[in-house]
């Protein structure tokens, strides 16, 4: 969604070349609505949004910052609600959280996500299973709390109304910080499904409550949402599949027609691919501007200060050998989807929908490197220089690789290895940014 809006919004922007142009501006605004309704957003939020920036850029001057800055206040001002933003804790632990929405929406996934968030927060988490409707769901859940390595709710119980007061009871007396209770849901809203909700809700008694909604789903996802706030009451949405074919205007949307905090997007499939949905924040990356504070929080939970400085020290000595390499690969894989990451860096916007489909754990490239590795001795490892033409050989008859695969793979380690040398010195920065700017000149992506 963001390199969506991005290049469109820069692009209209574009056409305000004049100061004081009014006809210029109009054909810019109307250009701007056309945009914002092909991609889902609600015709009334459509219409204020552009009120908003026609009034700010007229009093401030018709001119292309000026424009591009009203669209940004105008969207901020647009996804900006009453209520909590991101997570936030009760004051006596634990928190309650009653995760709802309906079949398909991926709920059950994003329940998972958010306690891989919250234990990279440091908090003690407790899954809860009270999706008994589709026994899948309970196994899935299963799964994906050993997988992250959270603490899953076991229970006998037929009903979830039973599973949720004995989980709580569990919860209580282990002393956690979170509980997150996976409700069920169906292909559609019905009153069964409401009535076990509440009488659910009732016994949880939720600090907040948690609606999924499918960013693929448009003004139907609005609805239905809206469906469980009067029925269920909701506190804050979370979009899932953000990263699909999205139009992206059901963000939109939410905020101005419900008046409901968004709180996070699912950008990818891993566990590691929620994002905190703060419109500042939001914002930003929409203009293009990247969202350098996000990515800092992101990488500090996954690369301590301690490890980043050892790894710095080896770059700048020439020391950075093959199992730190996978090592960072192993933390990259933590932090989920490398195009949104990408995403994140200011003028780099444009490269994430390239690096969107990018699957560390299923590379070709990645699995010979691991599979050369392991072939080589701790010494080799640690020391490449001292890869010889016999210890070549004898290392691709141990990993199955020809000696051609293993130069290649080797000259292009070497060759990254010099750049993060270069990159890590004064002004190497510098460089590289210069490097980029040469690259967009001559029609890289951008």
């Amino acid at each position: 969604m963001f390199d969506v809006f991005s290049d469109s919004f820069r692009s209209i922007a574009n056409k305000i070349r004049f100061s004081d142009d009014e006809r210029a501006l109009s054909k810019a605004l109307d250009e701007l609505k056309k945009v914002l309704l092909k991609n889902d957003v609600y015709h009334k939020a459509t219409k204020e949004l552009l009120s908003q920036v026609e009034t700010q850029v007229k009093a401030k001057g018709i001119g292309k910052q000026n424009f591009l800055q009203a669209l940004q206040d105008a969207l901020t001002k647009l996804l900006t609600t009453s209520g909590n933003q991101g997570f936030t804790f009760a004051s006596k632990p634990p928190t309650s959280i009653l995760m709802v929405g309906l079949q398909g929406s991926g709920k059950t996934t994003t329940t998972a996500k958010l306690a891989n968030y919250l234990k990279g927060k440091g908090k003690k988490v407790l899954l809860v299973p009270c999706d008994l409707q589709r026994m899948a769901a309970v196994e899935q859940l299963r799964q994906l709390a050993k997988q992250i390595e959270v603490d899953f709710f076991e229970c006998s119980a037929s009903r979830p109304q039973e599973v949720a007061k004995e989980a709580l009871s569990y919860a209580e007396s282990k002393l956690y910080d979170v509980i997150l209770f996976d409700t069920a849901g169906r292909l559609a809203i019905d009153e069964e499904l409401m009535n076990e909700l509440k009488e659910v809700k009732e016994i949880v008694k939720p600090y907040e409550t948690f609606y999924v909604a499918d960013s693929l789903s448009g003004q139907e996802g609005v609805r239905n949402a809206e469906a469980f706030n009067q029925k269920i009451g909701i506190d804050g949405v979370i979009l899932s599949k953000f990263d699909s074919d999205s139009k992206g205007g059901i963000a939109l949307s939410i905020a101005y027609q419900l008046g409901i905090s968004l709180r996070f997007i699912g950008s990818g499939e891993k566990v590691a691919d929620l994002d905190i949905f703060l419109p500042e924040r939001i914002v930003s990356r929409l203009m293009g501007a990247g969202d350098i504070t996000s990515l800092a929080e992101k990488t500090a939970g996954v690369f301590s200060e301690k490890e980043s400085k050892d790894i710095a020290k080896k770059i700048k000595k020439g020391q950075f050998g093959f199992e730190d390499f996978l090592a960072q690969i192993e933390n990259v894989k933590k932090l989920g989807n490398l195009g949104n990451l990408v995403g994140m860096i200011p003028g780099l916007g444009g490269m994430s929908g390239a690096l969107k489909n990018v699957d560390l754990d299923n590379s070709t490239e990645i699995k010979n490197i691991r599979a050369m590795v392991n072939s080589m001795t701790k010494k080799e490892r640690e020391n490449p220089e001292i890869l010889n033409g016999s210890r070549r050989k004898r290392i691709a008859l141990g990993c199955g690789l020809e000696v051609a695969d293993i130069n290649r793979i080797i000259k292009q380690f070497d060759n990254a290895s010099k750049m993060a040398k270069k990159l890590s010195s004064k002004g190497g920065m510098q460089d590289l940014m210069g490097m980029m700017q040469q690259m967009r000149g001559r029609g890289f992506p951008r």
